[in-house]
C-alpha cells in the first residue's frame, strides 16, 4: 500500500466509528475565510467506504495540480456533494463567521445526512447530529474530501475573476493579501469582489 493510500485509510478509519449502524455521514469544510476578496465557499460531502481514494487529505497539503486530480475522483465517487457560498457583499453585512455558517447550511441542505463531521465550526442548527472537530481536515476522510472540493471550487472562481479583474493577480493569490495584491489595491482601489470590511486599512 502506498503512503498516500495508507493516509486515506487512516482518515477513513476515523470516520468508520460514525458509520456504524448505517448512518449517512457527511464531512464539511470551508475555504476562504481569510482572503481580502472572493466568496467564502463550503462543501458538504458523503463518501462511500469503498473505493478508498488515495491522496485525500487536508487540501493545503496537496499541490494545485494534485487537488484538481483528486477533486475529479471525489466528484465521480461521492454519494452526495453540496456546495454553499456567500458573497463579499454579504460577508461585509453579517461578518465572516456568520457567512461561513450560512454557507455551511446551504451546502448541508443538499445532503441527506444523519451526522455531519464539521471542521471546527459549531452551532449550525442542521437536521442531523453535528460533530465539530478541530483540524478536521487532517483527521476525517469526509472532511478532507470536503476541503478539497471547497478549495478547488473557490480557486476556479478566483481564476475566473482574474479574467474580469486582471489587475489584482487573483489567479495567483486567490484573493489573499499578497504584496502584489495590496499594492494593486492601493494603486487602483477595490473591485466588486473585494470585502470592504477586510480592506479598510490597506486603502
Amino acid at each position: 500500500m502506498n503512503d498516500h493510500l495508507k493516509r486515506s485509510e487512516e482518515l477513513l478509519a476515523f470516520d468508520r466509528q460514525y458509520m456504524q449502524g448505517g448512518f449517512i455521514v457527511a464531512g464539511m469544510d470551508e475555504v476562504g475565510r481569510g482572503p481580502l476578496a472572493g466568496n467564502v465557499v463550503t462543501a458538504c460531502v458523503v463518501m462511500p467506504p469503498e473505493p478508498v481514494i488515495p491522496w485525500i487529505d487536508d487540501s493545503k497539503k496537496l499541490s494545485e495540480i494534485r487537488r484538481e486530480i483528486v477533486f475529479d475522483e471525489i466528484i465521480s465517487h461521492a454519494l452526495y456533494v453540496g456546495i454553499g457560498e456567500v458573497t463579499p457583499e454579504e460577508i461585509d453585512e453579517i461578518n465572516i463567521l456568520e457567512a461561513t455558517r450560512k454557507a455551511m447550511r446551504i451546502a448541508a441542505s443538499a445532503v441527506p445526512a444523519d451526522l455531519f463531521l464539521i471542521d471546527a465550526v459549531t452551532k449550525l442548527g442542521l437536521k442531523g447530529k453535528e460533530v465539530p472537530i478541530i483540524k478536521g481536515d487532517a483527521t476525517s476522510y469526509a472532511i478532507a474530501a470536503a476541503s478539497i472540493v471547497a478549495k478547488v471550487t473557490r480557486d476556479r472562481q478566483m481564476i475566473e475573476m482574474d479574467r474580469i479583474y486582471p489587475e489584482y493577480g487573483f489567479a495567483r493569490n486567490k484573493g489573499y493579501g499578497t504584496k502584489e495584491h495590496i499594492e494593486a489595491l492601493k494603486r487602483i482601489g477595490p473591485c466588486p469582489m473585494h470585502r470592504k470590511s477586510f480592506i479598510g486599512h490597506f486603502i
